[in-house]
């Protein structure tokens, strides 16, 4: 008779409780931390990719202009503020969550460990990997003593079982070393959450002879964690004295690429701790920053800042100062805005180019051939605003200095009716048409870009990072290892030495271990052979193991 159809098995519905502990374990183990690891890396590339808006926000803006039709959407995706953006922080903080889960189990599990004696020895060693036998003179309790004290000496941790045999262990510190490294990863995570809180960076461009005070108002561009009291930060303050700058101008004779290259980017400062505390004389570059009680400086960027006079219609003078033009090639070819507001009876708007090597490109008009300032000339256009119209926002209403509005504006023009394109020396004045004033290049200075930053929690990060660093040191290079001993007595009053040993992984010293183990046996005869091949090596240790 055939047996009928086997019944279908009705597995019992999972339910919400059981939903979410299948959530918790898929999240917390490590195969998922290391994958969100790995995810943490890839988010973190487009943050080296694209400008940071945190970093340079100029070069954020410089970007927008030049990539008009997709930037608007990398900045809606927090591609210029990545390490802030939503998607960035879930990363984030999922890892540190499936992290916690998943290391204090483990660490708890191993203090258990770590107490615990090592286990009995199995009855038959001849099946473990490194099997070894010898015969000696002398008698057991003797021979027991002087393996123990030789496995000791080793750094094993022990225990003898009834006079009869001994289990050994160590590389405990290779699993130490794992979770030390697991660890540390948390405490870096954790350090680098609790300086987005209680740290802040900003940016500043300051022009040689400009001075500049650690207070909020100063700075171009400012961001504090939630916990940052703004209005007590470090009361340092500075003065741009000089800014260093050279170039290489021996590559173009030689033949080689490096024509152009920076060579020399340096700060004089003057720099006061703190009101009352006298001033000192340092000198800041990329590798050197400025540090004071714990808040950096960062030289960043550098440029140059065109010393203008504009006066209107009427004579007077209606703008006197240097102006920074950003750089947007690396000749230094810098652009920059002019906004005269107060100019009468019309408001002056100057834009353009500043060329520290002028050189007139057939194609692209003109441009700098070496970013010194070695034949500096501005390349300018100018608008007006009709006599007694607000075309410039001064309020509330106030754009960025580097973008100028044209809409409300007229572009002065020559008399054919051109556009009036004004190329103007150093020291030159040039007169606008219609009255409407004069324009004049008076000298030149350079300017620095600083970014400040303090973090609290960066000797903690430091701390950290070598902490894992050494933590995974000792989980690659320290071998975890058990070995056992059991002595006997032969028909002839001799004793019979017994021992093998498992490792975790690959262990091609285990055999020599055992070996150098054995040779410690007072009157210690030749080996009289294994009872089994050595098994391949990495053989795990058996999930049971008959005991004595």
């Amino acid at each position: 008779m055939r047996p009928g159809p086997a019944p279908e098995v009705t597995l019992p519905p999972l339910g919400t409780v059981g939903l979410l502990r299948w959530a918790w374990r898929q999240l917390t183990s490590m195969r998922t931390a290391l994958l969100l690891l790995l995810l943490l890396a890839v988010a973190a590339v487009p943050g080296s990719v694209f400008p940071q808006r945190r970093i340079n926000p100029g070069q954020v803006q410089q970007y927008v202009d030049d990539h008009p039709g997709y930037a608007g959407l990398l900045d809606r995706l927090g591609f210029f503020d990545v390490y802030s953006s939503v998607w960035f922080s879930a990363i984030y903080l999922l890892l540190f969550v499936s992290l916690v889960g998943c290391v204090l189990p483990r660490s708890r599990a191993h203090l258990k460990a770590l107490r615990a004696a090592p286990p009995r020895t199995p009855r038959r060693l001849e099946r473990l990997p490194g099997h070894e036998r010898r015969t000696v003179a002398a008698p057991a309790p003797e021979v027991l003593d002087a393996l123990a004290r030789e496995l000791r000496g080793r750094r094993y941790r022990i225990a003898r079982h009834d006079d009869v045999s001994v289990s050994a262990e160590r590389g405990y510190l290779a699993e130490s070393g794992n979770l030390v490294f697991h660890l540390a990863l948390l405490g870096l995570l954790a350090g680098v959450a609790a300086g987005s809180l209680y740290g802040y960076s900003g940016q500043v461009l300051v022009v040689e002879g400009q001075s500049f005070s650690n207070a909020v108002p100063y700075y171009d561009s400012f961001t504090a964690g939630s916990r940052v009291d703004t209005g007590s930060l470090s009361p340092f303050s500075l003065t741009l004295d000089r800014m260093r700058v050279r170039f290489d101008d021996q590559g173009a004779d030689a033949g080689t690429s490096q024509f152009g290259a920076p060579r020399q980017f340096d700060a004089d400062m003057t720099v006061t701790d703190a009101p009352g505390d006298a001033p000192r004389k340092i000198t800041v570059s990329p590798n050197n920053p400025l540090d004071v009680g714990g808040v950096r400086a960062f030289l960043v960027g550098n440029g140059y800042a065109p010393h203008l006079t504009v006066k209107g219609g009427d004579g007077k003078v209606a703008f006197s100062g240097a102006v920074p033009f950003l750089a947007t090639g690396g000749n230094y070819k810098s652009v920059g805005v002019v906004k005269v507001p107060y100019a009468q009876p019309r408001q002056i708007a100057v834009t353009g180019f500043f060329l520290p090597t002028y050189y007139l490109d057939p194609q692209q008009g003109p441009s700098s051939l070496f970013p010194d300032s070695v034949d500096p000339k501005l390349a300018v256009t100018v608008y007006v605003s009709k006599p007694g119209q607000d075309a410039l926002a001064t309020g509330a209403n106030a754009t960025s200095v580097y973008a100028l509005d044209t809409s409300s504006l007229t572009q002065l023009t020559k008399p054919d009716g051109d556009p009036l394109n004004l190329l103007v020396d150093p020291g030159a004045t040039v007169q606008l048409p219609d009255g409407a004033g004069t324009v004049t290049f008076d000298g030149l200075r350079r300017y620095a870009v600083l970014d400040v930053r303090y973090d609290p929690s960066k000797v903690w990060v430091l701390a950290a990072a070598l902490a894992a660093l050494a933590g995974v040191t000792a989980s690659l290079f320290v071998r975890r290892r058990r070995l056992w001993v059991r002595v006997s007595a032969d028909g002839e009053g001799r004793t019979v030495v017994e021992a093998a040993g498992l490792s975790r992984g690959e262990d091609a010293g285990l055999k020599d271990e055992v070996s150098a183990v054995l040779a410690a046996a007072p009157d210690a005869q030749q080996p009289q052979g294994t009872t089994m091949d050595e098994p391949p090596a990495g053989r795990q240790e058996p999930q049971h193991v008959e005991q004595e």
